[in-house]
């Protein structure tokens, strides 16, 4: 069973941005030396929340689709790239790779399957 790279690729750089959100958003709340710039970064993490969830998810969901090579996991992950893009425009740079890297291991896997099943039922005649 061969797995899918554009998943593999699309998983790596999503995780690379998961990290890169709590770091810079969990680090900003840590580090403010005042009470403003503590309800500053507060209210930034609450406006990128949503962005965040629908990142993280779908890097789980990426590589479940990588590891497991379920074709209904890469449509998922691409979905949820791209809801990720639509809740926060500003980050949408960021996910845009994945998101389609996603959308076309999916359209790979559905391609392969079918061959597969062609395949094995010329052979089962």
């Amino acid at each position: 069973m061969k797995r899918s790279i554009l998943l593999l690729i699309s998983g790596i750089l999503g995780l690379c941005y998961v990290i890169y959100l709590i770091s810079y958003f969990g680090g900003s709340m840590a580090t403010s030396s005042s009470n403003a710039a503590l309800v500053g970064a507060g209210l930034a993490a609450t406006l990128v929340a949503p962005h965040m969830i629908c990142v993280v998810l779908a890097v789980v969901f990426n590589i479940i689709a990588w590891y497991g090579n379920v074709r209904w996991a890469a449509l998922v992950a691409g979905i949820l790239y791209a809801v990720a893009m639509v809740c926060f425009v500003l980050y949408a740079v960021f996910v845009i790779v994945q998101t389609i890297l996603c959308f076309i291991a999916y359209a790979r896997m559905n391609n392969n399957a079918q061959d597969a099943s062609t395949n094995s039922s010329a052979s089962n005649k």
